[in-house]
């Protein structure tokens, strides 16, 4: 350990002690083109290097399962996007998926990883893809679980936020956390755990908080896809995709067009899990992830 990284410990130390590090704790900082990223690594240091990348309106706490198993054969980097989570958030901030795209190849750079399997969820599999096919991030194979990717996207409620977020931010700060609370349960077709609801809906009810929920809704449109989607048929690096079979988020036809698009994609379908797979069905999606991932280790063994 540097002792750049000793005194980043000590400062989140003393910023973050209400934190329990037992739970889900990103004890890394990365100064990325659109504000502090905070950023954690499990495993082997020597491991093969995976990346797992969140959506909206989540945070990397949703890959805590996950990340943790496949940490037994892999070092698992996870990460909060700008304006998500536990990372930065500030009036006026860039969270278009583009920039999003671009932290994430600085990342991978930063990281030192030539080139690191991804694994990207909802909003994460365009900003994986735009970072690939667009910002020069390598990697040895990707896995898309229920992403954005193909238009048309955004559901009736996702486009009237986006249409009127300068409305909503002038919520009471009750109804506002009413309207996150709903939105962000309607992604679990079984429903979240308490504890786990309370989680991923607590960055987004402060002052910063609210903010960055209707701005990181309000930048991001379908062009973000349009523009990259023609070019699927480019990607050279196996592909998985896996998808939720009751995601009423993004529905499972996308999945397999998506399949179809890329050449020589494998597609999995979850059975019973809606959008937020890693929730509805985390021990299906890991297994599936753990296979993906394990064949790209005997081919380099080979």
């Amino acid at each position: 350990m540097t002792s750049a990284d000793r005194n980043t410990d000590r400062h989140l130390d003393r910023t973050d002690r209400h934190l329990d590090r037992t739970d889900w704790y990103l004890d890394r900082t990365y100064a990325g083109p659109s504000g502090e990223v905070r950023w954690a690594a499990l495993g082997p240091a020597d491991a093969p290097p995976v990346v797992l990348v969140h959506g909206t309106p989540f945070s990397s706490y949703v890959w805590r399962g996950p990340a943790r198993a496949l940490a037994a054969e892999h070092r698992v980097y996870v990460w909060d996007l700008p304006g998500y989570g536990a990372s930065e958030m500030r009036p006026d901030q860039d969270l278009t998926l583009d920039t999003q795209a671009r932290v994430l190849a600085g990342l991978v750079d930063h990281w030192g990883l030539t080139e690191p399997a991804v694994v990207a969820h909802d909003f994460g599999g365009c900003v994986a893809l735009r970072a690939h096919l667009l910002h020069g991030a390598a990697y040895s194979r990707l896995a898309l679980v229920d992403p954005v990717a193909l238009a048309p996207w955004g559901s009736p409620t996702y486009r009237l936020l986006a249409e009127h977020a300068d409305v909503f931010r002038q919520l009471p700060d009750d109804l506002h956390e009413a309207l996150v609370h709903r939105y962000l349960g309607s992604a679990s077709r079984s429903g979240l755990h308490p504890d786990t609801h309370a989680r991923l809906v607590a960055p987004w009810l402060t002052e910063a908080g609210k903010d960055s929920f209707y701005r990181q809704i309000e930048q991001n449109d379908q062009r973000f896809t349009d523009d990259i989607q023609g070019r699927y048929g480019e990607l050279e690096l196996p592909v998985l995709v896996c998808w939720g079979a009751e995601d009423t988020w993004i529905p499972l036809a996308r999945g397999h067009e998506l399949a179809e698009a890329i050449p020589g994609a494998e597609l999995r379908i979850i059975e019973g899990a809606g959008h937020l797979v890693q929730e509805d069905a985390p021990a299906e999606l890991t297994a599936a992830l753990g296979r993906f991932l394990r064949a790209g280790l005997a081919r380099t063994e080979r």
